[in-house]
């Protein structure tokens, strides 16, 4: 007899995703995720090259396409569909990025630290649905939901909080993010 309690999507109730919809909308919107992440950090580079923070940037970048990689995989490996907003995330990253850098290193780090406090939620939201026979994709998400906050603290320690209507700028920021989650999740 199998713990039901281990499955992933066990406990749905009628109207919830199966555990196959789940996961593709899982690895959907975490490679829309990690898509617009990377197209953020080379707006914030197209910019900021050269200066200082720049090295701390190209390190969050490296780990970011890290991330797309493992979920470019995992798309072919579980056919998830691709989110269909795919132009949008391409050219809303890259401006995010762009935009907050010509504000200045530090708007570009508050920036980050908005994008990762959004998504350090939405990653761990998806690890509690995930049950043990989805051990490898629950650690995957986990890793990289450490690698994301390590993102954010780079962001504080590089001086984020002092950017320039760091509220309202990381308030924009958070709500976007939010928003481009429930989209890449569903289209």
């Amino acid at each position: 007899m199998t713990d039901r309690s281990t499955e992933t999507a066990a406990d749905r109730l009628p109207g919830d995703l199966t555990k196959d919809e789940l996961i593709d909308r899982i690895i959907r919107v975490d490679h829309a995720g990690e898509f617009g992440a990377k197209r953020i950090y080379e707006g914030q580079l197209a910019v900021l090259r050269g200066k200082p923070e720049a090295q701390a940037i190209e390190h969050m970048y490296a780990q970011e396409l890290e991330h797309l990689r493992a979920f470019e995989k995992l798309m072919v490996e579980r056919r998830a569909r691709p989110s269909a907003l795919y132009p949008l995330w391409n050219a809303a990253g890259f401006a995010l990025g762009a935009a907050t850098a010509l504000l200045g290193p530090k708007a570009a780090m508050a920036c980050t630290v908005a994008v990762e406090e959004v998504i350090d939620q939405h990653y761990r939201a998806q690890a509690e649905k995930l049950g043990a026979d989805e051990a490898p994709l629950k650690a995957k998400i986990e890793k990289f939901r450490s690698e994301e906050l390590e993102h954010r603290d780079t962001g504080l320690e590089h001086g984020a909080e002092q950017a320039p209507a760091y509220p309202l700028l990381t308030g924009a920021i958070k709500a976007g993010s939010r928003l481009a989650i429930w989209l890449a999740e569903r289209i």
